[in-house]
């Protein structure tokens, strides 16, 4: 086969898999892959409802557990901290953009990056002056809870699993097993509390008490969170609430933690009412776009990737976190 042959085929190649992306695109984004392919833009956003008037409330999602590091790439799945965060800035800052529908499905994560959410939401309501709606899907625990208590109006499937209020730093301990095969990790610290919750030692009532104060200030956080974002409630009612129990949808509701039983559409509904604004768009925020998100997508392919993935997996896991998060 001589070279042109080859250069033919190559080329060949090179549509069809352009052609496979674009359709792909098309058929599960359902937006302008021009769109998708512009490179000013970080995130996709596709049409959910076409208004008649000027004007978008945005729909962006906090779907999996709350943690930095983000999943990157198109066909990428999972939650994106950076590129949430950037979506909310995104809503806040764009002046045809109304108001901000938050759909949380959710047990929770990081303490920081829970707080991190909450504090974009809050600056969309009092610097931008925007609603914010919280749509709650299968759950919304923990930390899901603590960036939904700021909205305006919160909404619940009957059956969502909600509330969680508290905190979590837990570590697996095998000393035992250790001690019982005849294992044992030297260790040498600069202090006595620099290797607590070391998985090859038995936590101390010093380290105890420790661990606890830095759960009880987290805790006091969250509770000042609800207390804050749910004006119906006494901040003694909140601690009532916040022993760590779940709720369903209906029980928040009965006990003041969500405001109704509804859904995406029902929460669209009435935040098109409430800005009196006529009939808005609503569009929803999704994966990367632009030419980075390709990028993301062939390091999926490329040899060693494998490996990086599991070291970044390890990396994130490595030590003890305090985590607002629903743990089953």
């Amino acid at each position: 086969m001589n070279v042109k042959r080859w250069v033919a085929l190559g080329v060949a190649f090179l549509l069809f898999v352009t052609s496979g992306i674009v359709t792909l695109g098309m058929q599960n984004f359902g937006q302008d892959f021009e769109q998708m392919l512009s490179p000013d833009r970080e995130f996709s956003e596709r049409v959910i409802e076409q208004g008649t008037v000027p004007g978008r409330i945005a729909v962006i999602q906090v779907e999996g557990m709350i943690q930095d590091g983000g999943a990157g790439g198109l066909f990428s799945v999972g939650y994106d901290h950076r590129q949430t965060l950037r979506q909310l800035e995104y809503a806040a800052e764009s002046t045809d953009i109304y108001g901000v529908i938050l759909q949380v499905n959710t047990p929770g994560g990081g303490v920081v990056e829970s707080d991190e959410l909450h504090n974009r939401i809050v600056a969309i309501q009092e610097e931008f002056d925007k609603p914010v709606y919280a749509v709650m899907g299968g759950q919304a625990a923990s930390g899901g809870y603590y960036i939904s208590a700021p909205a305006d109006k919160i909404y619940a499937n009957a059956q969502t699993f909600t509330g969680s209020i508290g905190v979590i730093i837990q570590s697996l301990n095998v000393a035992g097993l250790a001690e019982e095969w005849g294992v044992s990790l030297e260790t040498f610290t600069s202090g006595e509390f620099k290797d607590i919750l070391s998985p090859t030692k038995e936590v101390t009532d010093d380290e105890r008490e420790l661990l606890n104060e830095i759960v009880m200030d987290s805790y006091e956080q969250f509770v000042d969170v609800v207390d804050n974002g749910r004006e119906n409630l006494s901040r003694d009612e909140v601690y009532e609430l916040a022993d760590g129990r779940i709720f369903t949808g209906n029980q928040a509701v009965e006990n003041g933690l969500v405001d109704e039983i509804g859904n995406r559409d029902a929460a669209i509904e009435d935040m098109i009412e409430e800005l009196g604004r006529g009939d808005l768009s609503v569009v929803e925020f999704g994966g990367a776009a632009g030419f980075a998100s390709l990028a993301g997508l062939g390091s999926q392919v490329l040899p060693g990737s494998e490996a990086r993935l599991i070291e970044n997996v390890l990396n994130a896991n490595a030590g003890a976190r305090v985590m607002y998060l629903y743990t089953n």
